[in-house]
């Protein structure tokens, strides 16, 4: 297929672009916000003030929120106090959208790299210049290495399906998403036991037990806010974590659990639970399979056992699992989101799927439910075949029960680097930063330099856009007009939020679906681009008028109503049409149909186990340069015990190397009780290799540089706590 210039700009005339027109230009540059505010050249009216529906976009929630615009410049954004899901708030990062909107950091106009990656030079190039390089790097990319030679990776976004879209029409099947580095081990475990992922309603519950999620840091709406409402009405909430964070700060008990052992915790909760005939029998002989079978494998998982394990007492599992029990259904085992952690992820959630159904709390109030979901309507594609496509993706078969749709980051970029089973050449990123959130930056750049081209979409000039050759302005959620999103919310049921402009885009910023759409063109694919936004959105209205009506007069969709019970009487979409507490199909592709525990690596003398968290201010790498944010959170420290500290000689503030085998860092320290002696702590976003970013460059050390890249061996999820690290003071 020919690429269609349409500067008549030759591959010779691209590169020999000099002058004005193509001038150097340095990353966050001395461009100004302000001037852009109001960009039609028109005097904004005296009095113009209005209110605008929109939805958030600092994390993946997409509370509802209500822009305060006035004369052309956003005011202030409010909670929408229609939306469900969000409880009528905003957080901390939601009310510092509007500095993601004005940042004078924001990537302003396309950028093509000039000399050796991470060096910072860049050219500015007209809309037209960088889509046909990119098309003709692409086109040329497609001929020699096969369309799949290609590779596309969007992060959490309204419009990330139409990069998806565009990755289908070009025809790679090499598609990954972040999903890969935090969840996809809690999906795949939920998955192969319930036969969908269940949401919990934390709202109604009177016990959870919540591992390693850290849900009053690491917001997820509307648990967050429904797990302090349940506290409030009697909930008990226990915390199992090797750090004192503030969920576990405001749990009824705190235990310290040893990293690597709560799939120890859980047996021996299953054990307790079994052998005291404590689980919801009529429940379990009805609709669960495998009794029988997880009756005799938890038998030698004794609280004695565990408390061995663990460090948490046996007295206090036994219990913990009678309360468990006995408040049953309406009490849970959090499933969390964060599953980044162990080689054994996948079998440590099914663990935590397992108690869940012996506690028979499958779609009860309180327990694990599955909201309906609002069924929008799409524009389907009708892609193209490409006879010399491989067989399969690049990462196939590196992972045991690997999930096609989202493939493994750490298994595709190990591909990449060895070139097999063959040539991956260019990538497309779309708002993410695998520099930040993928564990061993050096593999990361290491792969990066194994590309003839990658280009980069985003907001600000993340470390992932600072070593890419193209670099392309997107604009913020405040400027765009995105899809329909459908959302399920626990215990609100589900909705249906969208986007419209607050603001008009500032600067050359230009939506993904505009650039993919460029591109398509481009390419001879413009059929499959042969629609706008609204004609998307009418597809997907086509079949639900009362969807429109409501976003249009509340700027949010909700069904209200009771989310459980609606799935009695109907099979579970599992082999066995049953919750399976064994797994048939996990023995037939050599995966233990049950967990099996296998104690985690002891940590070596004079090491420490590093693990990863959130904190309310930080989305993974996205927030850190915030103006608003970044005043709260202006570095990172390594959290370290007093006991080790002392040994090392090290202080409060002191300044300290962090290494592990594939990389280190210098950060101050924070010496503090809560962290367990043999574990250490730092937040993400920080050491970042962009100058772009002014905020913090320069500040902290790069927990991604620190971390080794281990996976999950049944989803391939990257495994974030498998490493040790050396930590030194800095004298002088």
């Amino acid at each position: 297929m020919a690429v269609k210039p349409r500067g008549n700009l030759s591959r010779r005339g691209f590169m020999k672009l000099s002058g004005a027109a193509a001038a150097c230009a340095a990353a966050g540059g001395p461009t100004r916000v302000l001037h852009a505010l109001v960009s039609t050249g028109k005097q904004p009216i005296e009095n113009d003030t209005r209110s605008v529906f929109s939805a958030c976009d600092m994390c993946f929630n997409k509370c509802g929120l209500i822009a305060r615009v006035e004369k052309g410049v956003v005011r202030k954004l409010d909670p929408n106090p229609k939306s469900l899901k969000s409880r009528g708030m905003l957080c901390a990062r939601g009310n510092a959208g509007i500095k993601q909107l004005y940042d004078p950091d924001r990537l302003k106009y396309p950028l093509l790299r000039k000399g050796p990656r991470g060096e910072g030079r860049w050219q500015r190039l007209t809309w037209d210049q960088a889509l046909d390089h990119a098309a003709e790097q692409m086109e040329r990319i497609g001929k020699e290495y096969t369309r799949c030679g290609f590779l596309f990776m969007a992060g959490t976004d309204m419009q990330s399906t139409f990069v998806h879209r565009f990755a289908e029409a070009y025809g790679s099947y090499n598609i990954i998403s972040h999903e890969s580095n935090c969840l996809l081990s809690r999906n795949r475990a939920f998955l192969d036991t319930f036969g969908v992922v269940p949401t919990p309603d934390v709202l109604h519950s009177r016990y959870i037990i919540m591992p390693g999620a850290n849900r009053f840091e690491a917001l997820v709406t509307p648990d967050s806010m429904d797990l302090m409402t349940a506290m409030q009405y009697g909930c008990k909430l226990v915390v199992l974590d090797p750090r004192y964070t503030k969920t576990a700060a405001l749990a009824n008990e705190w235990h310290a659990i040893k990293p690597g052992t709560d799939m120890a915790f859980f047996l021996a909760v299953a054990h307790v639970i079994i052998t005291e005939a404590l689980y919801d029998k009529k429940f379990v002989a009805e609709m669960t399979s495998g009794i029988e079978e997880l009756r005799e494998h938890v038998k030698p998982y004794t609280p004695q056992w565990a408390s061995r394990e663990t460090d948490i007492p046996a007295n206090d599992i036994k219990r913990i699992a009678r309360e468990l029990a006995s408040a049953a259904p309406t009490a849970m085992v959090y499933p969390g989101r964060r599953s980044s952690d162990y080689q054994d992820s996948t079998q440590i959630r099914r663990m935590y799927a397992i108690v869940n159904a012996l506690l028979g709390n499958w779609d009860r109030k309180g327990g694990l439910i599955v909201p309906q979901k609002v069924k929008a309507g799409d524009i389907s594609i009708d892609a193209p075949w490409y006879d010399d496509n491989p067989e399969d993706r690049v990462d196939a078969g590196r992972a045991q029960m690997m999930f096609d749709e989202e493939g493994s980051f750490k298994h595709t970029r190990d591909a990449v680097i060895e070139g097999k089973p063959y040539p991956i050449k260019g990538w497309m990123t779309y708002k993410t930063n695998p520099m930040q959130t993928g564990a061993n930056r050096n593999k990361t750049i290491q792969m990066i330099h194994k590309l003839d081209f990658m280009l980069s979409v985003d907001i600000t000039m993340s470390d992932t856009a600072w070593l890419a050759d193209l670099v392309l302005p997107a604009p913020s959620y405040l400027e765009r007009k995105d899809p329909l999103s459908a959302f399920l919310a626990s215990s609100t049921c589900s909705g249906v939020i969208t986007r419209n402009p607050v603001v008009p885009a500032l600067f050359e910023s230009k939506p993904v679906f505009w650039i993919v759409k460029e591109l398509a063109k481009r390419l001879d694919l413009s059929e499959h681009f042969d629609f706008t936004i609204e004609d998307f959105r009418k597809a997907q209205l086509k079949e639900i008028p009362e969807v429109a009506r409501a976003i249009k007069e509340d700027g949010v969709y909700n069904i209200a109503g009771p989310s459980y019970g609606l799935h009695k009487g109907k099979p579970f979409r599992t082999r066995s049409k049953k919750i399976e507490l064994y797994n048939s199909r996990y023995a037939e592709n050599g995966v233990d149909p049950m967990p099996v525990y296998t104690s985690p690596a002891p940590v070596p003398p004079n090491r420490f186990r590093i693990v990863v968290g959130r904190n309310a201010y930080i989305t993974q790498s996205a927030s850190t340069n915030n103006a608003l944010l970044w005043e709260l959170q202006p570095e990172n420290t390594l959290w370290l015990h007093p006991r080790p500290a002392e040994k090392l000689g090290i202080q409060d503030q002191d300044m300290v190397e962090v290494k592990s085998s594939v990389g280190k860092g210098r950060l101050k320290a924070r010496v503090t009780r809560d962290t367990r002696p043999d574990t250490v702590y730092m937040d993400t976003g920080f050491g970042v290799l962009s100058k772009g970013l002014r905020n913090i460059f320069g500040k902290g050390a790069c927990i991604a540089e620190v971390l080794e890249d281990h996976a999950d061996r049944v989803s391939g999820n990257m495994a974030m706590h498998e490493t040790f690290v050396r930590v030194t003071k800095i004298e002088g």
